[in-house]
């Protein structure tokens, strides 16, 4: 196997990807809905790690039925007792991350920009983000079998991409605003052209475009992605499966 991608949130409304090696199985951000998905593709106990970018409730609605589902797979004893899931996820707030360690189901393990990890046979490294708010949120850059896939999570233009970026395989990039709801004041979000412009500049492989409101059509945006011609372009979509 190299790297599988599956998108795991419904409609694309709310954030949740599965990434799958050879040796590890990786959730990365956890919105509502997720949970339900990713059952479609595997049991949640054979979950390795969840990796959450930041707090926003539409990343991490969901945390609280993973670690409730964690707990009564432990108690039939499909899941060791010992083996608590590791959430990695952003050290502050510090509310939050009082949320993160649950019984004997999850253990919570702080981020930092500097952070590096070793997941089986994934390296994973971090940058932090233009998302506007004051919280940090990091994108992720996950490297396993000579591929690469870039996380974007939420960034707006003020992002500093080089040396991160740099000739991923697969940039997973938000495209909130299409042209005719794209704000006039930067807010921490991108839209559909700048995701385009952004992994064409930086030599991208392939880009999907994700962080998509509901009721946007496939060929909007695909139409205003048209900046990058590197590689496939795909729109975030329910059950979506890229293989690298």
């Amino acid at each position: 196997m190299a790297i599988n991608l599956h998108i795991l949130a419904p409609g694309g409304a709310t954030p949740g990807y599965l990434i799958e090696t050879n040796e590890a199985k990786l959730l990365v951000d956890c919105g509502s809905g997720v949970l339900s998905q990713l059952g479609v593709h595997m049991p949640i106990y054979e979950l390795d790690a969840l990796l959450l970018s930041h707090y926003h409730h539409d990343h991490v609605a969901d945390v609280g039925v993973l670690q409730y589902g964690l707990m009564v797979h432990q108690l039939f004893g499909q899941r060791p007792a010992d083996k608590p899931l590791p959430i990695y996820a952003p050290a502050l707030p510090e509310q939050q991350t009082k949320t993160l360690t649950y019984r004997d189901a999850t253990r919570f393990f702080p981020l930092e920009e500097q952070s590096q990890l070793v997941i089986g046979d994934v390296h994973v490294s971090f940058r932090r983000t233009d998302h506007g708010d004051g919280d940090p949120c990091y994108a992720m850059r996950f490297v396993a079998n000579g591929k690469t896939i870039v996380y974007g999570a939420d960034s707006g233009p003020g992002t500093n991409w080089r040396g991160f970026v740099d000739g991923a395989d697969l940039f997973i990039c938000e495209g909130t605003y299409l042209d005719h709801n794209r704000p006039k004041t930067p807010n921490g979000h991108l839209s559909v052209r700048q995701a385009a412009e952004l992994a064409q500049a930086h030599d991208c492989r392939s880009l999907l475009v994700t962080h998509l409101f509901h009721g946007y059509e496939e060929s909007d945006v695909l139409g205003q992605a048209e900046a990058f011609v590197a590689g496939p372009v795909h729109a975030a979509r329910i059950g979506l499966q890229i293989v690298l």
